[in-house]
């Protein structure tokens, strides 16, 4: 088994498929990425059990069909050492040496047994729902709602985004209890009702490729697992299994304080105030009243205090409404239009956040974020 490769090009696939690989991993096999030769391609497998990532190369030299398990960081280390040039590895399965030959020299590394490496999950055909999703909607939803997954061992459920497909449209939702995010895709419609819980390293590991991506991506799943096929990758991956909280019920209908801002005035105006809240709570008052929102933040245990007046439109009751300063920034940065609106009902209720006009017309942007009490 013998084929030549780009240095450059197999580094820039390996560096993504290793993300997969766990630091933790509990079977010696996984610290291994799996090639397999058959005719002109090249495929290379990691996983850590929960995750199986998988790409595709096509090589002109080529001899031999065959597969093996070759050490990650060993292959990885010398690879980034490597300038542009052609590479050739010569495989014997029999002995599991792997013989690599560079211009100026040539580099040994002993591989183990390909059959010791576990198989992908295999989708239930009889439950599987399949849906072909546009790289940037995908890309998109996990962006925007990824940074409001909980870290939570009692509910495993929150620590995932909840993708939900509708006849109306797809939606993405994540909550750790204090915010949530929900965004929503009008041009993404399937015919029956289905969802499941995408986990939070898949997510990232997909946010990494899509990035590259500019077609589609055809999201498979059933119960337990779901399958993401893109033009050059593969993601298998264990859902996680449980239902999701009725997240529509905790979203506030009847708000009618208004404010509309400058989005990123009023980011930049929290980063500064909130450096002068109390460490522990984070607090950071707003003052709403009809043209201007005062952002405001003490610490009384240091004597310092800070505020700054920003230019609005309010429409509503005057109000003073406290919030976790580093939350407030988190949402503020992921939105992305030039103003946004907080709605609120009153000061012990949750505010919501979203773009004032959006910037595309089959997406919807929901960001929900929980007050916190100000005389506390």
């Amino acid at each position: 088994m013998k084929f030549v490769v780009s240095s450059t090009m197999l580094l820039s696939h390996l560096s993504v498929v290793s993300r997969v690989i766990s630091s933790k991993n509990t079977l010696p096999i996984l610290d291994n990425f799996l090639f397999k030769l058959e005719g002109n391609e090249l495929e290379i497998t990691a996983s850590d059990l929960e995750s199986t990532l998988t790409t595709k190369i096509t090589l002109d030299n080529v001899m031999g069909d065959g597969s093996i398990a070759i050490p990650f960081k060993i292959l990885i280390d010398t690879l980034k050492e490597f300038s542009e040039q052609p590479l050739t590895f010569e495989i014997d399965p029999g002995s599991l040496a792997v013989v690599i030959h560079s211009e100026n020299g040539q580099f040994n590394i002993v591989g183990q047994p390909a059959d010791d490496f576990p198989k992908p999950a295999e989708l239930s055909p009889e439950s599987k729902v399949s849906v072909k999703v546009a790289a940037d909607v995908m890309l998109n939803g996990i962006t925007k709602t990824i940074f409001a997954t909980a870290d939570d061992e009692m509910r495993p459920v929150m620590n995932g985004i909840f993708v939900e497909l509708t006849a109306e449209g797809m939606t993405f939702v994540a909550s750790d209890s204090h915010k949530l995010v929900r965004y929503r895709r009008k041009d993404v419609q399937v015919e029956e009702f289905s969802s499941f819980i995408l986990p939070k390293k898949p997510a990232n590991l997909l946010k990494s490729i899509l990035v590259k991506e500019t077609g589609s991506v055809n999201v498979e799943f059933d119960s337990k697992n779901a399958r993401f096929t893109m033009s050059g990758y593969t993601l298998v991956c264990r859902l996680v299994e449980g239902e999701y909280p009725n997240y529509s019920a905790v979203i506030p209908v009847d708000n009618p304080n208004r404010m509309i801002i400058d989005r990123v005035d009023f980011y930049n105006s929290v980063r500064r105030v909130s450096i002068y809240s109390n460490a522990a709570s984070n607090l950071i008052k707003l003052g709403l009243t009809s043209n201007q929102c005062e952002v405001s933040a003490q610490d009384l245990d240091f004597s310092v205090s800070a505020f700054e007046r920003l230019n609005c439109d309010y429409q509503g009751d005057e109000m003073e409404i406290g919030f976790k300063s580093a939350f407030l920034v988190e949402i503020l940065a992921n939105l992305s239009s030039t103003e946004v609106v907080l709605s609120m009902s009153d000061p012990s209720r949750a505010g919501l956040i979203f773009p004032h006009q959006n910037e595309n017309p089959d997406e919807d942007v929901l960001m929900l974020l929980m007050p916190m009490m100000i005389g506390a």
